[in-house]
């Protein structure tokens, strides 16, 4: 009871001790915060200190930006070419980072029967040992600063780029060339990048989006473009080192080399480049090997309940027929398309011909309209994926689409207003980031020497009528059919039968 008692005591008189602790704590904010206009600072130290200077108050030393323009105008492409033909393009954005690339005018288009694969197998080696510097030292060069390297190849383009901040763009520019350059393609190095391509291409053979467009090029094409992206085993196992270096010889000569930048000055980018590729061999009389459309059928049989199928026609003039190319783009967003969870995809979206299908039809997978542009023709199509049963059908649907484009009257105004909308925001959003600005300057300072601005091509899509729609639409279709179809294609209709629905249009 006594030990209870005195708890209770002991309790009361801690209540009181801290009802006092209180009423000082507050007497004491209140005296600080009248002595003192410091803050939560001050109260804590109990420091004097001044009142804080206004937002507007000018820092001695201290020197303020101008403000950023409502406006700012975008770089201009400058493109320099040296004695042996090697061009230099670049131009200016803001931000701390820029992009680097080294753009050859060689792909699949470029290769023989002896060296069939060797633009993908180069593609392997990039960025491995050169002839001054380990494949180790490459990639911890790339590493150190923190820069992004990575190569791509198709069938008309070869393409090595390099991204990090502004301040590494001499070191960017040596290391880029240096492995475009001098690779030292060692025989090991070359057998075990075969051994991983060979994996990779079988692996590419068994997907049927990838699949299905080279098929429509080695079945729609005679010549050049003919040749595979995706090369067989027995192609890739005859390559070696001697094979590569014959090929580089060939073909990586100054006049078809661009090196592009973006976000760099123009000036240091040229003073620091131009010792790294004024020596680079010049060759005369390089001929682009010709490619002639002529259509065909191609089809592989896989063990798979449903059908992957594309139709295709040629798309004349290529890119490089800027009205073509354009319209092209805009029929490619009336169309749109898409699969099951693709709705609201820039040029796929509720409006397009082809998106509302998948909902009509459980049976259809996808379907969506593509091209594939090169820089003198194009193919511009529909690929379907469905059940195998369902195939016949699904022609009819892309047939009844296809055909309604090159029908006078079958498209509004309102309906072109939004696929131009769309296109342009398609032309824009592949140009965002500085790697696809950089690509873009390559490639047009191979074709042209000099690089069109996009305002040019985005007036061009404003300028399309609907005249230009349905006489572009029935340009396409008249050519011949392309088709090819991997999985259950037992059900697939004989190739006459599908051109004869458009034979008459």
């Amino acid at each position: 009871m006594y030990r209870a008692a005195s708890g209770l005591g002991a309790l009361k008189r801690h209540g009181a001790d801290t009802q006092m602790l209180d009423i000082a704590v507050r007497s004491a904010s209140t005296s600080v915060a009248q002595r003192s206009s410091g803050g939560f600072l001050g109260w804590l130290t109990g420091a004097r200190s001044n009142a804080l200077p206004p937002p507007d108050f000018a820092l001695p030393g201290v020197t303020i930006p101008p403000p950023l323009a409502d406006h700012v105008e975008p770089g201009k492409t400058k493109v320099t070419t040296l004695p042996n033909g090697v061009k230099i393009a670049s131009e200016t954005s803001p931000g701390s980072s820029c992009s680097v690339g080294v753009y050859v005018n060689c792909g699949s288009v470029y290769e023989t029967p002896e060296t069939l694969g060797a633009t993908q197998l180069l593609k392997k080696l990039a960025f491995t040992t050169t002839r001054n510097r380990s494949q180790l030292r490459v990639v911890r060069e790339i590493g150190a600063i923190g820069g992004n390297a990575k190569v791509s190849a198709n069938r008309e383009l070869m393409s090595y780029s390099y991204g990090a901040l502004k301040t590494y763009m001499p070191e960017m520019v040596e290391v880029l060339v240096d492995c475009v350059r001098n690779p030292a393609l060692l025989d090991w190095e070359v057998k075990e990048e075969i051994m991983k391509l060979k994996a990779e291409l079988a692996e590419a053979s068994s997907n049927p989006e990838a699949f299905l467009l080279d098929a429509l090029h080695s079945s729609g094409y005679s010549g050049a473009l003919a040749n595979p992206l995706i090369a067989s085993e027995s192609s890739i196992s005859r390559l070696n080192t001697d094979v590569l270096e014959e090929f580089l010889a060939l073909n990586y000569t100054s006049p078809r080399i661009v090196l592009a930048a973006s976000g760099v000055d123009h000036d240091e980018l040229v003073s620091i480049a131009e010792p790294l590729l004024s020596d680079i061999r010049t060759a005369t009389g390089t001929v682009k090997p010709k490619s002639v459309y002529v259509g065909g059928e191609y089809r592989r049989a896989a063990d798979s309940s449903n059908t992957d199928l594309a139709l295709a026609f040629e798309l004349p003039g290529g890119w490089l027929k800027e009205k073509e190319f354009a319209t092209a783009s805009v029929l490619q967003a009336l169309l749109g398309g898409g699969g099951v969870f693709t709705w609201g995809r820039p040029g796929k979206g509720l409006h397009s011909r082809l998106n509302p299908l998948v909902n009509e039809f459980d049976e259809i997978k996808s379907i969506s309209a593509f091209k594939n542009v090169h820089s003198n023709t194009g193919i511009f199509g529909i690929h379907a994926s469905t059940d195998a049963a369902f195939v016949p059908k699904v022609i009819d649907l892309a047939a009844r689409e296809l055909t309604s484009l090159a029908t006078p009257g079958q498209v509004d105004q309102t309906q072109l207003d939004r696929a131009k909308a769309s296109a342009k925001s398609v032309i824009l959003r592949n140009l965002e980031s500085k790697a696809s600005t950089t690509e873009d300057m390559g490639r047009q300072a191979l074709a042209f020497g000099e690089r069109k601005p996009v305002e040019q091509l985005l007036k061009a899509v404003d300028a399309i009528t609907l005249a230009d729609v349905s006489t572009v639409a029935a340009k396409i279709i008249s050519s011949p059919l392309t088709m090819a179809s991997h999985g259950n294609v037992l059900s697939v209709p004989a190739y006459e039968t599908v051109r004869g629905k458009f034979s008459s249009k």
